[in-house]
């Protein structure tokens, strides 16, 4: 067994490296250090990939809480399990006849097959289909099976207020026959000034969902201020709005978690079918039941594929993305979050050097995920290595310089530039702030790093604005000496 004995750098027990060594190791997050001086846990490395020599190293083999660092695994795993070019299908099905006029005698059943990024477009496609097989109407029920997996268990605070109340998107609950990321979305616009503004649903001409507008157009320079959530009663969801917005501004979306997005893909899908011209005469249900294997196949869309997929859980660093990528990952039906983080483990457990990893999701929302920088490091180097799927994997992280987070926007030019990274945080029940990911040297080779930082019952609050700068200083030292 190996331990550190605080900034001294020694290690107790035998050892394979050198005193010398191990304290020019640490030299190299000197900056990250000082956080450990003010209480808090950190488990750093960094390392050059061609060689394997690492540059720094603060307690690598420490197992700390990534919080969304874990989306890395997931990637890595989607990546290693399908190839960048996968696409999920969503598809009708029906066990009913069709009548030369072209009425459908039976249910038609929406299968949700698990695609993480499946929109009111999609759909929209998919009953072009449906009516290009001459479809004009249904002589039963619309179901929606989430026969995978779905409604999926909750498994944080978030998730699990969202069931009754929506205040955000982050924590959208999850199916494998979910739209529009588990979230509802509606418009809002100026009205006349002093009058009720205009709101409309992102996804259908009518709204879906019931909307309570308490929001008033005021004279054109004011101020705009929106408030909304998502509040469930027996008759389902309703959106509730604020606010103010001034007249002549440009519309503003308001996006807040579904109670139940297999029902919302219902209501959805229905009014969809609707405009299209194909009535349903008895309304949606929803079913956990796989269709029969006497369903045919009546229409298909095909979903984006994997690489963009992964572009946007990474980039966005989209819990419900990752969260419903890892539960593809399982075998079965009805899996919950437990079960994708065991596939999780499994994948992890087969790389190279890896170390053990507790995952209880693919997103990171679950503050019980542990890895260490050392294992991290393990799987950046893992990838690099596949030469096939590396493209894609990087590709997903952010250049500070011109990442869609403007918060990593911080630290050095050098940091900047040479540096793509992901980023994970959480705040409960400790402060978790967390980045990994590669960098390239003055002279051109690759490394990767890990930085996990946790805090304890006794720490403060820790912002981005006080953990990125040192990091920069430290990373901005390595990559400058080589």
């Amino acid at each position: 067994m190996r331990r550190w004995l605080g900034r001294s750098s020694l290690f107790v027990g035998a050892l394979s490296l050198s005193v010398v060594s191990i304290a020019v190791q640490a030299a190299g997050f000197d900056h990250v250090g000082r956080l450990a001086d003010k209480g808090f846990v950190v488990s750093a490395q960094a390392q050059l990939l061609d060689s394997g020599e690492v540059l720094g190293a603060i307690n690598p083999a420490q197992a700390l809480s990534p919080a969304s660092v874990t989306k890395l695994y997931t990637a890595a795993a989607s990546l290693d399990r399908w190839g960048p070019q996968h696409r999920f299908t969503t598809r009708f099905v029906s066990t009913g006849s069709l009548d030369a006029n072209g009425v459908l005698h039976g249910d038609l059943v929406l299968e949700g097959g698990g695609d993480p990024a499946l929109t009111s477009e999609e759909l929209w496609r998919l009953i072009q289909k449906l009516r290009e097989l001459g479809v004009s109407s249904v002589d039963g029920q619309l179901v929606v099976s989430q026969w995978r997996f779905g409604p999926v268990a909750c498994a944080t605070t978030d998730r699990c207020q969202t069931q009754t109340e929506g205040t955000n998107a982050y924590a959208s609950l999850l199916s494998s026959a979910a739209i529009n990321y588990g979230s509802w979305c509606a418009t809002v616009m100026p009205g006349v000034v002093g009058q009720p503004a205009r709101i409309t649903s992102c996804d259908t001409v009518a709204p879906t969902i019931r909307i309570e507008n308490d929001v008033t157009t005021v004279a054109a320079g004011g101020s705009a201020s929106l408030d909304a959530k998502r509040i469930t009663d027996s008759q389902g969801d309703t959106l509730r709005v604020s606010g103010q917005i001034p007249a002549g501004s440009y519309p503003r979306p308001v996006y807040k978690a579904s109670s139940d997005p297999a029902d919302q893909t219902g209501q959805t899908l229905l009014s969809l079918l609707r405009q299209a011209g194909i009535p349903i005469s008895g309304g949606y249900a929803i079913s956990r039941q796989a269709p029969p294997p006497s369903a045919q196949s009546l229409a298909a869309v095909e979903g984006k594929p994997l690489q963009e997929l992964l572009l946007r859980t990474l980039n966005y660093s989209n819990n419900f993305m990752a969260d419903t990528l890892a539960l593809d990952l399982t075998a079965g039906t009805q899996q919950n979050l437990p079960d994708a983080g065991r596939a999780l483990e499994r994948f992890a457990a087969g790389l190279p050097g890896h170390g053990a990893v507790t995952l209880r999701s693919g997103s990171g929302l679950t503050p019980e995920n542990r890895v260490s920088a050392q294992s991290v490091n393990a799987l950046l180097g893992a990838m690099y290595g596949r030469a096939s799927l590396f493209p894609t994997f990087v590709a997903g992280m952010q250049v500070p310089t011109n990442g869609p987070m403007h918060f990593i926007r911080r630290g050095s030019q050098t940091f900047q530039d040479h540096v793509m990274l992901k980023t994970g945080t959480l705040n409960e029940p400790v402060t978790v702030r967390a980045i990994a990911g590669y960098f390239r040297t003055e002279s051109g080779r690759w490394g990767s790093f890990a930085v996990l930082v946790n805090g304890t019952g006794s720490t403060p609050y820790l912002s981005w604005r006080e953990t990125l700068p040192m990091i920069s200083d430290d990373l901005t030292a390595m990559i400058e000496r080589h």
